[in-house]
């Protein structure tokens, strides 16, 4: 099962299966470096604690620098960057290239009880984590009211 995208933000609340899912990959403008394609969809995982939204990525070899995080439209996490290409020396031979480069850009609704002013983040290891507070659930005021008669 997979979780539906509606444009290119990330829904949730969008628990259904979609027969659809994988097709439109194909419509991915074509580069000339199968890898390239294949970093942009960098994974990323989503919980939920009692306090928080928590995100993390594996983005290893990027350096923080590379890396850009930011809220937009108010409720929306965006989570971007680019690994660069290793530089190559003409008389190298390569025998196999499994690893990634290019660019990536993730989007992410944030639910309304996100803190989008005190979002963090930090990379450490290989690992981003960005972290977004929730805001305390109010419990909604109850006024007893006083039955005449």
């Amino acid at each position: 099962m997979s979780l539906v995208r509606r444009g290119n933000v990330f829904d949730p609340f969008a628990d259904f299966w979609d027969p659809f899912d994988g097709v439109f990959r194909s419509l991915v403008p074509a580069t000339s470096d199968r890898d390239t394609a294949a970093f942009a969809s960098a994974r990323i995982d989503w919980k939920e604690t009692p306090e928080a939204h928590v995100f993390k990525a594996d983005l290893p070899g990027v350096k923080k620098e590379e890396v850009k995080v930011e809220v937009e439209d108010g409720n929306v996490l965006v989570i971007s960057g680019q690994r660069s290409k290793e530089k190559e020396d003409k008389n190298d031979k390569w025998h196999r290239v499994e690893r990634s480069s290019g660019q990536f850009t993730r989007r992410f609704r944030l639910p309304e009880n996100a803190k989008v002013d005190q979002v963090k983040a930090g990379l450490e290891n290989g690992v981003l984590t960005v972290t977004v507070p929730k805001a305390e659930v109010k419990k909604p005021e109850v006024k007893a009211i006083e039955i005449s008669g």
